[in-house]
């Protein structure tokens, strides 16, 4: 019964640390209140810490407690009529982002991939795929798409540095609109390895699609962020006018690729 309630424990840990949910300078509880907080022993409490401290996310301090690691979990706002990207929300926290390319190459663009790229259904596409590294651990592995036309002048060196988008965008390319859809999945395979994971962790999926200002798409990205390392924030402004009315439909989303 223990093992089960540590790993209850440790659920319930890692969410608040991906909601920000935590005292000022990252502060937790005292080990006991957390264990009266959640109705467990001192032992299921410091077990929970501990193994959050092996993945990187808690440390502590003597005779301060424990605290959530700065850089551990970061926060992206979304506003109708801008576009912000994790990096910024990173670099706000002062933590340095790293990205390798681990995959470069040209395929055919699976069938969901073509229809978002306006191509015909195999049609060869650069694909690039690429792990991010916020501080010391994974944040995301990030999957791209760049149709034929567009994709020569981006180089694997460009697509580590300054990034496949940005590279893209200095060769001429104006982004006009991203859409973005986000869903929830877990990691397959291939990506849990890159995350150094274990199989099936939660993992946030943010699928963005940028378009010129024709409507041209530009490039398709699937980004899969750890889900406690990675929120998203938004606010709402104002209400239907009446109680009946409901918020739009969300449509659903479909990924691009087979995970592992």
């Amino acid at each position: 019964m223990t093992g089960s309630r540590s790993q209850w424990l440790i659920a319930e840990l890692r969410e608040r640390v991906a909601l920000g949910d935590y005292g000022p300078g990252g502060s937790l509880e005292s080990e006991a209140d957390l264990g009266r907080r959640y109705a467990v022993s001192r032992v299921t409490v410091r077990r929970a810490l501990e193994h959050l401290r092996g993945e990187g996310l808690l440390a502590a301090r003597k005779g301060a407690g424990w605290y959530v690691v700065s850089g551990a979990s970061f926060g992206q706002s979304l506003a109708l009529g801008s576009f912000q990207h994790a990096a910024s929300a990173v670099a706000e926290a002062g933590i340095p982002l790293g990205r390798t390319v681990v995959e470069y190459g040209y395929g055919a663009a699976p069938e969901s991939v073509a229809h978002l790229l306006g191509v015909p259904d195999g049609t060869e596409a650069l694909r690039v795929q690429a792990v991010r590294r916020a501080g010391e651990g994974p944040l995301d592995v990030v999957t791209e798409w760049v149709p034929l036309a567009l994709a020569a002048p981006v180089s694997r060196a460009d697509a580590e540095d300054p990034g496949t988008w940005e590279a893209l965008r200095r060769k001429g390319n104006e982004i006009a609109v991203v859409r973005q859809s986000i869903a929830a999945t877990a990691a397959g395979e291939r990506v849990a390895e890159l995350l150094e994971v274990p199989l099936s962790t939660p993992v946030l999926l943010v699928r963005r699609l940028a378009l010129g200002p024709d409507e041209r798409p530009i490039a398709l990205s699937e980004h899969r962020y750890l889900g406690h390392r990675f929120r998203l924030e938004v606010e709402f402004r104002g209400w239907p006018a009446t109680a009946a009315a409901e918020p739009p439909g969300v449509a659903p989303i479909t990924t691009t690729e087979q995970e592992g």
